[in-house]
């Protein structure tokens, strides 16, 4: 039987891959990626192991945990603690999928004779006719995490199995109560995995050795001064709770200056954007274009936002100038633009890192 690694979570997704491909044929083993330890040394949301090994023994597939907290640490965590001190909201998920969950799991894969990898995201591996791999949208529109998945390279999604795609939620946790597995009615976790107690800012000062940002200006559009502010690290594009300052009218966070300190706050309206340019861009549905080409496709700024039509225009060296049809709401340096094809595939994404 063909072996594959599935990475267990110690939750119904992953658990429902690895149940779904033994039910295939598959020679299933289990490996749970442990990449945050508290405190106390335990084990935080994202590596429930213990879960993991009783969903694996009650299958009757073999099981390993695998430490790989430095790994993390260096790719994922000290990432986020520097984005947020530069002035920018990243989305620390979308590095751990590409430099850490896959690159483990393949490296595992290896060791054990695996030709592939699997884990329980809502998303299909497609291999196009033009021989190059993407992923494209989930059945199930609510449930797609494609916008989490555009950093894998060609060789890991080659690798990989995502048994999910096609499944509501509900059908999932039904397969799993079906199954006679404990964690069919598991709640899900909707924090940031290692940030597990107090506020994110919390965190950030104490993982890391840099200087934090100190207090600096609330300013307007046109730089007049409105107030004060405790650090560019404290704010997100788009925020209007705690900024802890009256204007008289709603205001919302609408740009973030790290060269001056300071924080632009204005309206909602002035929130919307409609140009914008993206680093580190990761092309997968097609090969990189030539400087200068441009894209047709639809395009997103956040996971939850819908697509809307766009250019993207290539500025070669891993950059890209997307233009949407219609402004939206929030661009945020460091967040991830995704676009895609008609289909529903990605055709690549990147950080943003300016807006207009």
């Amino acid at each position: 039987m063909p072996k594959v690694i599935v990475g267990m979570s110690g939750g119904v997704d992953s658990a429902v891959a690895a149940y779904l491909l033994q039910q295939e044929g598959y020679e299933v083993i289990g490996v749970t990626l442990r990449v945050w330890g508290s405190d106390e040394d335990g084990d935080s949301r994202c590596c429930e192991i213990d879960e993991a090994r009783r969903v694996c023994n009650i299958l009757g597939i073999k099981y390993h945990p695998h430490n790989c907290t430095m790994l993390f640490n260096e790719n994922v965590v000290t990432p986020f603690v520097n984005a947020y001190i530069e002035g920018e909201t990243p989305n620390p998920c979308i590095e751990c999928n590409r430099y850490v969950k896959w690159a483990k799991l393949i490296e595992m894969a290896d060791i054990f004779g695996a030709e592939h990898v699997a884990t329980g995201h809502y998303a299909f591996i497609e291999h196009l006719p033009n021989g190059r791999y993407s992923v494209r949208k989930a059945s199930h529109i609510g449930k797609d995490q494609t916008y989490m998945l555009y950093k894998l390279t060609q060789d890991q999604l080659a690798r990989t199995l995502m048994p999910l795609g096609k499944y509501t939620k509900e059908e999932v946790r039904k397969i799993a109560e079906d199954a006679g597995l404990p964690c069919a009615h598991k709640e899900e976790s909707q924090e940031i995995c290692f940030v597990t107690e107090g506020r994110y800012t919390d965190f950030i000062g104490e993982h890391t050795d840099k200087e934090l940002p100190g207090e600096g200006n609330f300013v307007d559009r046109e730089g007049n001064v409105l107030g004060r502010h405790k650090g560019i690290h404290q704010y997100t594009v788009g925020q209007r709770k705690g900024l802890g300052i009256a204007l008289g009218y709603p205001a919302f966070v609408t740009r973030i200056n790290p060269k001056d300190n300071t924080v632009v706050l204005g309206l909602e309206k002035d929130l919307m954007c409609d140009t914008f340019f993206c680093r580190d861009v990761n092309f997968l549905a097609i090969p990189e274009p030539a400087q200068g080409e441009k894209i047709r496709c639809l395009a997103k700024a956040r996971y939850h936002q819908t697509e809307r039509p766009a250019t993207v225009e290539y500025l070669g060296g891993g950059k890209v100038k997307i233009t949407l049809d219609e402004a939206v709401k929030g661009v945020s340096p460091g967040q991830s633009s995704v676009f895609y094809d008609e289909a529903g595939c990605v055709i690549g994404g990147g950080i943003i890192s300016e807006t207009v």
